[in-house]
This record gives structure tokens, C-alpha cells and sequence, in this order.
């Protein structure tokens, strides 16, 4: 233990093993070992004594929309990496859409991690993107190192990323199947959607016409039948439907390689609040009704449903009309993530170590993050510090997203982050924020 330059003690350390009182040392941006308490500080370490505030392995969010380059106006690395860490998020793996160019070659990709590498406070990854029309690009960018390859069912609402019919889709999973990939699916059946109602104007009820929950299930029962077929590894993204998931369950056990997620605005909004032309609360697919949320709540607690995410995918404030037909839809969620869902679980009778088993652990594992979403020794000293009783009421003008735009003004919350620290150095305390020493992540082979 020479090498030991911090450790960190807290009452409550959540670890793989559960919460506990105990001292955490950090050498070499690594942590070195999870210590009794009491534990004697080492010669020439500093020791930071978190007192009752809950030591957390740094919150690992594997769908988050930048948007950076080409649509910076939106959010781009320097603030969405800010907002991350404010919310005790130190690893984020970047949608490959929304960002002009898309992540769908070798070369976008090298754009994209060229502006990212000076503008970023936290850790980041990058997805790929399948197209129609790529697919001889999906093996020379998982050599490149992404974390696998995302595509939709529906038109995704850009026009640079068309989205695949069952052909398509086939051709692209059979792909990345034979490299051992993972194919990441936004799924919602077009011709569900096309049948549904055709709906405009600001009510919330008449748009959820618009976006119905057979789609998500007519889309993921394909899904399901086809990585079947093929042997694929399929991830479902932003799961809002509760009807698909017996589909999902029976899938599980029948041995068909499939992971799924949910998102914070599905877990603790819920339709019946959403009040007429508050598009901040429009995303696809939609928030949907109180009874439904309770059901994800109890895919999470069985295994059905793996982790949240936060789908964070903001856009400028003008795009927020209130007209939900033609409203931009994507909720923005770094910062308030954590204690959103802290807030929801802990009313629910739900731990900091599901917390963390959710949107750490489990997503560290999705994308094969080994380094990451733990604290035990050998993984990166990522922490957040939070404080879980205490509480905070939501001002939009606080956030560092670039547009203040939040489903969540208004709202009061437990779970105020103290402080961030990636690789044992503290990037965040008090709104205060030290120079970006983020770094890019590649997949491992």
C-alpha cells in the first residue's frame, strides 16, 4: 500500500458485495483496495472523510445523444460532459446520430473523436451506426473500436439516418453477428405507426395516440424472431411499452441473446401529468401511463428489464413548440438522472445498490466496460459522492445542458451529487468544474 496517494471514507459505500462502512484507497487512478473503515490512512496518502454521504461507483450512461459536431446548437461535449459530471455520470458512450456527420464510418468516427478529446470532463465511448446502406462499413468500425452499432425500425427523425426494413435489418444483425457485435435497436414498427392516429395540437393524450405501445411490441417480437434466427446479440433501447414484456421474458429464458433498457422519464413522469403543450415531456417512444410505469418498475426488480439510460437527447428550445406533432422529441437527462431515479426508487422500497446494479454495473456490462461500474479493486477510481436524504427542487437556469430545457422544473428531488471524481481526481464539486481530462474509449477485442 506505499503507492497509495487518497482514500476515501464514507458510512455507506456501495460495493459489489453492498453498502457498508468502509475506506476506499486509490493509487494510480486505480483503486487499490476496499478497506475496513478504521482502516489506517497510508503514509503520504490524503484522506477525504465523506462523512453519511453515500460513496457510489461513477454512474456509467450508455445512451446519450451529443449531437456534436454539426448540431452543437443543441448540446455538444464541453456541456453535455459538464452535465454528466455534475450528476455523478463519469462515462457516457455517444449516440452515432444527431451529429453531422453520423458515426457510420471509420472516418466520421476520427471526426467525431477529434472534436470530442479536448471538450471532455468525463470518459467517452462511441456507437456506430447501421444503415441501409453501410453495411460494409459495420466490421472496420468495430475494429475501430465502437461499442457496437445502433439502427431503427422507424424513420429516426434525421435524414441522414434512414432506418432499416426487415431485410435491411437482417443483412446488418447477420453482419455484426459474425463478428461477435451488438446491434442496438430503436424499435418501433413502421406500419403501426403509420396506422395509428394522425394526431396535431397540444394535447399529450391525442400524441400518445400517435406513438401506441403495439408498435414497440410488434417491433421487438420481430427483433426477438430474427437475432433468434441468427444468433445475434440484441440490445432493446428506451423500452416504454410494459406489453412486450412477457415477449422479452420468454426470449430470456429461451436462451435468445437480448438485453434491454429504460429510461428515467419513463420511471418517474407519467402521461396522466404531462399538462397541454409542455413538449418538454415529448419523446419517442412516449411517456406513457402510471400503470404501465409501475410494471417497468417490477421488469427492473426481476431481471426482465437490465438497466437505465438516459436517452438524453436535447435539442434547442424553439424545437419544443407546443404542438406535439411537429415538436422535436427527446428528453434532456444528464444531470438529473441519478437523483430522478433515487427519487422514484427509494419511494418504491429500492436500494443504492439497485441503483447502481442499474445504471452502473449493468451498463458497464452491456459495452464490456470491465474497468468501470464498480468499486473493488483493479477498476478505475470513478466515484460520485451523494448525499441521499437530502433534497433539491429542480431550477432549469442551474443545469448545464446547453439548453435549459427540463421535463423536471419544478420538481423536488433526493440525491444532491457532491462531488465527481474519474481516476481519483475530483472534476466536480459545488458547481465547480476543473479543466476537461476525460478520455476517449475504444471497445477491447
Amino acid at each position: 500500500m506505499s503507492d497509495v496517494e487518497l482514500v476515501l471514507r464514507s458510512t455507506r459505500v456501495v460495493t459489489p458485495e453492498g453498502t457498508r462502512a468502509a475506506s476506499v484507497a486509490v493509487a494510480g487512478g486505480k483503486i487499490a483496495a476496499v478497506l475496513p473503515y478504521e482502516a489506517e490512512v497510508p503514509a503520504g496518502a490524503r484522506l477525504e472523510d465523506f462523512g453519511d454521504d453515500a460513496l457510489l461507483p461513477g454512474i456509467v450512461d450508455t445512451h446519450v445523444h451529443v449531437n456534436d459536431p454539426g448540431r452543437t446548437e443543441w448540446e455538444g461535449f464541453w456541456t453535455a460532459t459538464r452535465a454528466a459530471a455534475a450528476g455523478g455520470i463519469t462515462t457516457l458512450v455517444d449516440m452515432p446520430l444527431n451529429s453531422l456527420p453520423p458515426t457510420t464510418t471509420v472516418d466520421n468516427l476520427r471526426t467525431k473523436q477529434e472534436v470530442a478529446r479536448t471538450k471532455a470532463h468525463i470518459d467517452i465511448g462511441f456507437w456506430g451506426g447501421a444503415l441501409p446502406d453501410n453495411v460494409q462499413d459495420l466490421k472496420p468500425l468495430h475494429d475501430a473500436g465502437v461499442y457496437g452499432f445502433k439502427c431503427f425500425l422507424s424513420p429516426s427523425g434525421v435524414d441522414e439516418f434512414p432506418h432499416l426494413d426487415r431485410e435491411q435489418l437482417a443483412a446488418s444483425m447477420g453482419e455484426i453477428a459474425g463478428f461477435g457485435g451488438l446491434l442496438i435497436v430503436h424499435a418501433e414498427d413502421p406500419h403501426e405507426l403509420d396506422v395509428a392516429p394522425h394526431l396535431s395540437g397540444p394535447k399529450y393524450g391525442d400524441y400518445l395516440q400517435t406513438r401506441p405501445r403495439i408498435s414497440e411490441d410488434v417491433a421487438i417480437k420481430g427483433l426477438i424472431e430474427t437475432a433468434k434466427r441468427l444468433n445475434a446479440r440484441v440490445h432493446v433501447l428506451h423500452l416504454s411499452s410494459s406489453d412486450a414484456l412477457p415477449l422479452i421474458a420468454a426470449a430470456k429464458a429461451e436462451g435468445v441473446q437480448i438485453t434491454v433498457e429504460t429510461c428515467p422519464h419513463y420511471l418517474t413522469l407519467t402521461a396522466e401529468e404531462v399538462p397541454d403543450g409542455a413538449s418538454e415531456f415529448k419523446c419517442c417512444p412516449p411517456i406513457r401511463e402510471g400503470a404501465n410505469q409501475d410494471l417497468l418498475w417490477q421488469a427492473l426488480a426481476d431481471g426482465t428489464v437490465d438497466c437505465i439510460v438516459t436517452d438524453h437527447s436535447p435539442s434547442t428550445a424553439d424545437l419544443k413548440t407546443d404542438d406535439f406533432a411537429t415538436a422535436w422529441g427527446g428528453i434532456s437527462g444528464l444531470q438529473l438522472s441519478l437523483p430522478a431515479i433515487w427519487s422514484a426508487a427509494r419511494k418504491r422500497g429500492h436500494s443504492l445498490d439497485d441503483v447502481v446494479r442499474w445504471m452502473s454495473a449493468r451498463t458497464s456490462e452491456l459495452v464490456g466496460l470491465d474497468q468501470k461500474g464498480a468499486i473493488e479493486a483493479g477498476r478505475d477510481a470513478d466515484f460520485a459522492v451523494l448525499a441521499p436524504d437530502e433534497t433539491f427542487t429542480v431550477d432549469p437556469a442551474g443545469l448545464q445542458h446547453r439548453n435549459k430545457v427540463t421535463a423536471y422544473a419544478g420538481k423536488t428531488l433526493h440525491g444532491v451529487v457532491k462531488s465527481t471524481w474519474l481516476r481519483g481526481e475530483r472534476i466536480h464539486a459545488a458547481g465547480e468544474f476543473t479543466e476537461p481530462t476525460g478520455r476517449l474509449l475504444e471497445r477491447k477485442n
